[in-house]
């Protein structure tokens, strides 16, 4: 039987870009170019990794986002996932976590799963929460925050490295897993890769698609709000010190004054 593996990506606002807000508070997508976000790059790359040492496994991806989220699923597909899957809807629009964790969950089930492989959080969001919340309504383990996994006898194991000690963890399949960026470096689509994904499927579905109403998912059923934001103060010249013999004891002062010292 197929190994069947679902990788949970974002398309996100590059982080270089001017990132901001728009009028209802929404993470502006418009005003910068978005991208695959770097930290689920290594989630697909632990899972082509599994498939590869598998005797028969597929790979799709995964987003929920607007029309613009191909980009992130290409990539993926580009750089070796089957098929990728796309969620897809105006009312998605102001989704908080939990109602984005309830439209890749009814995604995931429509498409099958043994095992779900997520980033260790989104570069936009940075919450973290998100494959905790996917195995509580798949009601499957979790084993999060691994730098190294590997799939073999119906069981996912993985190393969860700490500030004080290494873990070794393992759970059945099914199950649902989150990598840090110390699992290993994604692989660069080749040109090959990237002329492949073109031809890929990428199945597209909307709320009614995945039986779920308006009112559970977007600003609806939002259960976090964003009542303010201010944009970040300019950077300043700031002080500079000239060493005219007390240079020391002037940016000893200087660093005591604001409390460094």
């Amino acid at each position: 039987m197929s190994l069947k593996i679902v990788v949970c990506v974002k398309y996100v606002p590059d982080a270089t870009g001017d990132r901001g807000f728009t009028d209802a508070l929404n993470t502006d997508r418009e005003a910068v170019d978005g991208l695959l976000s770097e930290l689920d790059e290594y989630a697909v790359e632990q899972a082509l990794r599994i498939a590869e040492e598998a005797d028969d496994a597929e790979v799709t991806v995964l987003t929920a986002g607007p029309e613009d989220a191909t980009d992130a699923l290409r990539k993926a597909l580009s750089m070796g996932a089957d098929k990728a899957v796309h969620i897809e809807d105006d009312d998605l629009v102001g989704s908080d976590v939990l109602g984005t964790s309830l439209a890749l969950t009814k995604a995931i089930q429509h498409v099958g799963f043994d095992l779900v492989v997520c980033g260790m959080a989104s570069t936009d969001g940075a919450m973290g929460v998100l494959p905790a919340l996917l195995a509580e309504r798949l009601e499957v383990p979790q084993v999060t925050l691994l730098s190294e996994l590997s799939v073999a006898d119906g069981q996912v194991t993985g190393r969860r490295d700490g500030d004080a000690a290494t873990e070794r963890l393992t759970a059945a399949l099914p199950a649902v897993v989150s990598v840090t960026d110390q699992s290993g470096e994604a692989r660069y689509p080749s040109f090959k890769g990237i002329m492949a994904a073109k031809k890929k499927p990428v199945e597209t579905l909307d709320l009614e698609d995945l039986d779920i109403e308006a009112d559970e998912v977007g600003q609806a059923g939002a259960r976090t709000v964003v009542d303010s934001a201010t944009p970040r103060p300019a950077r300043t010249a700031g002080e500079v010190v000239t060493d005219e013999g007390d240079g020391a004891k002037r940016l000893a002062a200087f660093l005591a004054e604001r409390k460094f010292l």
